[in-house]
């Protein structure tokens, strides 16, 4: 347990290291089929966000956590099925992988009027990989004008999850990231209910891409959000088994 501590140590040190600004990169710990004791451990070190890719793994891990650590921040980064949207919409603080109206549209209307509204990242696929989520580039910015319409979502940004190494497609979610800035003030105007006149409308700012075997680069082409798992820890401990929970 007391290496997971020391991970988040010489990984703060190593971001800080290779980002110009210290506070421009948020570690998010990756914690799919990890036991709650470790996560636990992380989150009594002082970490905060907890990247989850299958909900009912989440949601209990959330529910045992929540009570004594209640500003955790939990990011939904797997893939969302229909009939799994109003638990994410009612639990979870960011989703990292919408990649179709539908889905937004559904985590709007599940979102429940007493929790903030719902930061969501459209996952682009970048690679177009037929084996991966995602929008494909060329359709990005459509999605990202229709998700801007929606209440109760706030459209932060971009994720994605390229092939290893892959320094491209890096440099083509910064450049795209760049178009949604040009054409953010298009549909900048928020009908999100629920949102107080001086709260931060739709607002392009993070590019959530890097893992454990390529946040370094990730970090020198923008990254603002990276998410590790074995960097932190260390191999997966929980059976094969829970890969059979449905996402």
């Amino acid at each position: 347990m007391d290496s997971i501590v020391s991970n988040l140590q010489e990984l703060s040190q190593s971001i800080r290291l290779f980002s110009a600004d210290r506070q421009a990169v948020t570690l998010i710990a990756v914690s799919k089929m990890q036991s709650t004791d470790r996560v636990a451990v992380a989150a009594s070190a002082g970490h905060r966000d907890f990247g989850e890719n299958y909900v009912q793994e989440g949601l209990a891990k959330i529910a045992v956590l929540k009570p004594q650590y209640p500003s955790l921040v939990w990011h939904m980064i797997g893939p969302i099925q229909s009939n799994k949207t109003r638990d994410v919409a009612s639990h979870f603080d960011w989703v990292h992988t919408v990649d179709r109206f539908k889905i937004a549209q559904r985590l709007s209307d599940q979102r429940p009027d007493h929790l903030p509204d719902l930061n969501v990242l459209i996952q682009v696929n970048t690679d177009r990989e037929n084996s991966k989520s995602g929008v494909f580039v060329e359709d990005t910015l459509a999605l990202a004008k229709q998700i801007a319409t929606l209440p109760k979502l706030r459209l932060r940004g971009l994720m994605c999850i390229p092939e290893k190494h892959s320094e491209s497609a890096f440099e083509q979610m910064k450049h795209l990231l760049a178009q949604l800035h040009t054409h953010l003030p298009i549909f900048s105007t928020s009908t999100n209910t629920n949102t107080s006149a001086d709260a931060p409308q739709n607002k392009a700012d993070v590019l959530s891409m890097g893992m454990s075997a390529d946040y370094v680069d990730a970090i020198a082409h923008g990254a603002t959000h990276i998410r590790l798992g074995t960097a932190i820890f260390g191999q997966r401990v929980q059976q094969a088994a829970s890969l059979s929970q449905s996402a």
